[in-house]
C-alpha cells in the first residue's frame, strides 16, 4: 500500500475516534442525561455509528476536500 492511501485509511479511523466519540457522546447525553447506565449506552452508540462513520469519513473525506477546493477557487 502506498504511503498516501495507508495515511487515508489511517486518518479515517483515527478521525473516526475522534468525531465519533464527541458525537455519540453529546447525543446521548442530551437523549437519556447521564442515568447510572450511561457509558454502556454511549458506547454502543459509539460502536454502531464507528461501523457506520469510518466508511463514510474514508469514501467521503476526498470528495470533501474537492468540494472545498472548488468553493475557495484553490487548484485540486
Amino acid at each position: 500500500m502506498n504511503p498516501q492511501k495507508k495515511f487515508h485509511l489511517v486518518f479515517s479511523f483515527v478521525m473516526g475516534v475522534l468525531m465519533i466519540s464527541l458525537m455519540t457522546f453529546v447525543i446521548t447525553a442530551v437523549n437519556i442525561g447521564f442515568p447510572a447506565d450511561f457509558l454502556s449506552q454511549w458506547a454502543r452508540a459509539f460502536v454502531a455509528a464507528y461501523v457506520v462513520g469510518v466508511p463514510v469519513i474514508f469514501f467521503l473525506a476526498p470528495v470533501a476536500r474537492k468540494l472545498t477546493g472548488r468553493l475557495l477557487g484553490m487548484p485540486a
